[in-house]
């Protein structure tokens, strides 16, 4: 399951950039065609997220369909397996969209400023 592997990269891109923020959520782009199982992922980013910053995170998957365009008819068409076949019979295709995977985003903390008088306010 390769999947561990790439979500253990993931928490430690989130965690590196989190600059020691906790990390509430993270958005990840993950094409149809770049062989990750989204539901593995998830199972994964739980596991990976223990005990660091990003532990107790939201993992958000924005899955992105395959896309492709016939070199010999011109037609554009949607993938939605590896096997690229335009209607035409045609294997030279050029695969548009569908290999992504990349984090788009993350939510991470901001901590509160003290109050200017903190001192006067805290309960002895």
């Amino acid at each position: 399951m390769h999947e561990m592997a790439i979500t253990q990269s993931v928490i430690d891109a989130v965690c590196e950039h989190a600059a020691g923020q906790r990390v509430h959520s993270v958005l990840v782009e993950v094409g149809v065609l770049c062989a990750v199982v989204p539901e593995a992922m998830r199972f994964c980013f739980e596991l990976a997220a223990e005990g660091t910053l990003a532990e107790g995170a939201r993992l958000e998957i924005d899955e992105v369909p395959g896309a492709a365009l016939c070199r010999t008819c011109g037609a554009e068409f949607t993938l939605t397996q590896p096997i690229a076949l335009c209607d035409c019979g045609s294997a030279d295709v050029d695969i548009r969209a569908g290999h992504e995977l990349r984090i788009r985003s993350m939510e991470v903390s901001r901590e509160c400023a003290q109050p200017a008088d903190v001192a006067t306010t805290r309960q002895q």
